[in-house]
C-alpha cells in the first residue's frame, strides 16, 4: 500500500520517498541525528552525507541505506571537493534533502547537488537557500530539533522513544569488549566514566575522588588518547578497580563497552549521546554549559547535575577552553560526594557504601 505524508507547507507527498540528509558536524549531534533517520526510513530509503567519524558512529545503523563521506577538512576540502562531492549527488534521485548541518557550505552542496525540496532551520546560516524552512525551537532537546525536520512545526510533541537515540554496534566491537573486559575483576557494579571533552573548561577535575569515594564500585574509563593522563589518575585512586579503556576502542565499541555499565558519568560531551544510544543511565555534569540548551542526557532515568546560583554561568555555548574569570567555580566546587549520592541513586539501594 502506498502512503503519503504531509510537507511543512501543506502539502502531500507520496511514499516512497529518497532522502538524504546532510550531518557534518560534531559526533554529538551526529548521534542525535539517529531519531530523524529512523523517521525518514518510515517513508523511504535514506541516504547520509557525513564525516569520516560520524560515518564510523552510524555503522549498522538500519535506518541508513548508505553513508556517504564527506571529508570537508581533508581530502575534500575547498571548492572542488565541495563540487565534486555535488556532481556525485545528482541525478541520485533524491525527493528531498534534509539539512541537519546549518552551514552554508551545507547548503550550497545541496543546492549543487538540484535537489528541488531543501529543509532545514530557520535559523541556519544558509537558510536563504532552502525551500522550507522549521522553526529552530530552544525550548526542546536538540534531538527533537532533528526530528522536526522530518516531523514539520505543527507535529504534537513526540514521545521520549521517538526522540532517543540508537547505535547498533556489531559483533566486532562485541568481541573487543569482551576482550577488555577481562582485565577487570569481577565484583561490584560497573560504572563507565568519560572525563574528557575538546573543551576545557567542561572537564570536571575530581575524578580520581570520584573512584575513591565509591569504593563499591569497579570503572570504566572511556575516551581517546588524550584523555591517558586522565585515567591513570583514575587508576592511581582505586588500584585493581579501573580498566583503562582510553584509545583502545573505536567509536562504536566504546559505545558498546557504555553500553555493558551500569552507570555513565560523563561531562556534557559526546559520551553522554553514546550513552542515551545505549540506554545506559548518565549522570551528565554540566559546567559552563546548562541542560537547557538541548544536549542532556536521554537514556531512562539518566541525571544532570551542575552548581546552581553562579550569576556566571553559562558562560559559553560549548564551553571556553579556560574560565574567563580565572575561579571555574562551576566545575571545581562541585564534590566528589555530591556526585556519589546521584551515581549511587542511578545504580540502585544495592550500591550503598559497606
Amino acid at each position: 500500500m502506498r502512503r503519503s505524508f504531509p510537507s511543512h507547507d501543506g502539502n502531500r507527498y507520496c511514499c516512497t520517498v529518497a532522502s538524504l540528509v546532510i550531518q557534518t558536524s560534531f559526533l554529538g549531534d551526529t548521534i542525535l541525528s539517529t531519531p530523524l533517520l529512523a523517521a525518514l526510513a518510515a517513508r523511504g530509503p535514506v541516504d547520509v552525507v557525513v564525516t569520516p567519524l560520524g560515518a564510523t558512529i552510524l555503522q549498522g545503523n538500519p535506518s541508513v541505506r548508505e553513508l556517504i563521506v564527506y571529508d570537508k577538512r581533508g581530502r575534500d576540502a575547498g571548492l572542488l571537493g565541495l563540487r565534486r562531492l555535488a556532481q556525485r549527488l545528482r541525478g541520485s534521485g533524491y525527493d528531498a534533502v534534509y539539512l541537519a548541518q546549518g552551514s552554508m557550505r551545507s547548503a550550497v552542496l545541496a543546492r549543487g547537488a538540484r535537489i528541488a525540496r531543501r529543509v532545514g532551520f530557520d535559523t541556519s546560516t544558509g537558510r536563504a537557500l532552502y525551500t522550507e524552512r522549521v522553526r529552530y525551537r530552544r525550548d526542546v532537546h536538540h534531538a527533537e530539533r532533528l526530528w522536526r525536520l522530518a516531523a514539520g512545526n505543527g507535529a504534537p510533541s513526540p514521545d521520549a522513544e521517538a526522540i532517543r537515540p540508537h547505535l547498533y554496534p556489531g559483533a566486532e566491537e562485541q568481541s573487543a569488549v569482551d576482550a577488555l573486559l577481562t582485565e577487570l575483576p569481577d565484583g561490584g557494579p560497573l560504572i563507565g566514566i568519560a572525563p574528557g571533552s575538546i573543551w576545557g573548561t567542561k572537564r570536571w577535575p575530581h575524578i580520581a575522588g570520584l573512584v575513591s569515594t565509591l569504593s563499591e564500585a569497579r570503572f570504566a574509563v572511556i575516551g581517546s588518547p588524550e584523555d591517558s593522563a586522565l585515567a591513570e589518575t583514575a587508576a592511581a585512586a582505586a588500584p585493581g578497580r579501573v580498566l583503562d579503556a582510553t584509545g583502545r576502542l573505536s567509536l562504536l565499541a566504546s559505545a558498546e563497552l557504555i553500553g555493558r555499565c551500569a552507570v555513565l558519568v560523563a561531562n556534557d560531551s559526546a559520551p553522554t549521546h553514546l550513552a542515551s544510544g545505549m540506554g545506559t543511565p548518565t549522570l551528565t555534569i554540566f559546567g559552563p554549559t546548562v541542560p537547557a540548551f538541548g544536549f542532556g542526557p536521554l537514556a531512562p532515568r539518566s541525571q544532570s547535575i551542575g552548581v546552581d546560583g553562579l550569576a556566571c554561568r553559562p558562560c559559553h555555548p560549548h564551553g571556553p577552553r579556560e574560565c574567563p574569570l580565572g575561579h571555574f567555580l562551576c566545575m571545581r566546587s562541585l564534590a566528589p560526594s555530591q556526585v556519589a549520592v546521584h551515581v549511587r541513586n542511578l545504580l540502585g539501594p544495592s550500591s550503598a557504601p559497606r
